[in-house]
């Protein structure tokens, strides 16, 4: 079984901290958290983590310095770093990106996003933390392949068809808004009306239907949709 993705959250603001520490955690990911910046940075030296959650204002060391002494030292060059912060100016933006982060999100925050640009930076920067293999039900994804099979017969799909089931294999059973698969999805930066969902939710139905086979797919009136072997669609 694969370890859990380790994540070090630095973040001043105890409800904030718990708040993100326990959606992590309840994504799967194993999380120590950092109330400063000289904290975060001793935690980064013992933890190893393979991802930096980093807040911008911070005591004893900023988001900015801690993130630039991450980069300097060879154990922590490569870890991803998310920037969180309440600065909205461009020139902020950049300063972060300039300082060695690999994403920025200004708060407030959904946490669905978080979580969605979070899988994001880790598949683009650290694509061997992420499984190659997928399984739900009789579903099998190959993500590096790209191919997907249902029992002995291959799925073909669309791209966006793709990265929503991929998204829905990654959390079994959850029921996802048609906001939250937007932002998974597409990402929260474009802008893609919430019925589109809809139409690919049909599209992806019909490539894993054929024949005989049961819906994997369970949709949750006003509320959204979920991979579910168990609902006996």
């Amino acid at each position: 079984m694969a370890k859990p993705t380790r994540v070090l959250v630095v973040e001043d603001e105890e409800a904030l901290a718990q708040l993100l520490k326990y959606n992590l955690e309840k994504e799967g990911y194993s999380v120590s958290v950092a109330v400063d910046g000289e904290e975060a940075l001793i935690v980064a030296e013992e933890a190893g983590p393979d991802l930096v959650v980093l807040d911008w204002m911070l005591p004893k060391a900023s988001g900015a310095e801690v993130c630039r002494r991450l980069r300097a030292r060879k154990e922590t060059r490569n870890t991803p770093i998310v920037m969180l912060t309440a600065r909205g100016e461009e020139s902020d933006r950049i300063r972060g990106l300039d300082m060695g982060a690999d994403d920025y999100i200004t708060k407030p925050f959904s946490m669905s996003e978080l979580l969605a640009r979070l899988r994001a930076v880790m598949r683009r920067i650290r694509p061997g933390l992420a499984e190659d293999k997928l399984t739900c039900g009789d579903i099998l994804m190959d993500r590096v392949s790209h191919r997907v099979r249902r029992g002995a017969r291959e799925v073909h799909l669309g791209p966006t068809e793709f990265r929503i089931l991929e998204h829905l294999m990654q959390h079994p059973a959850r029921v996802f808004s048609r906001e939250q698969l937007l932002d998974a999805v597409w990402g929260s930066d474009i802008y893609v009306e919430a019925r589109t969902v809809d139409v690919h939710i049909g599209r992806l139905r019909k490539a894993l239907m054929v024949g005989e086979e049961s819906d994997p797919i369970r949709t949750v009136r006003s509320a959204g949709y979920a991979l579910d072997f168990d609902a006996g669609a």
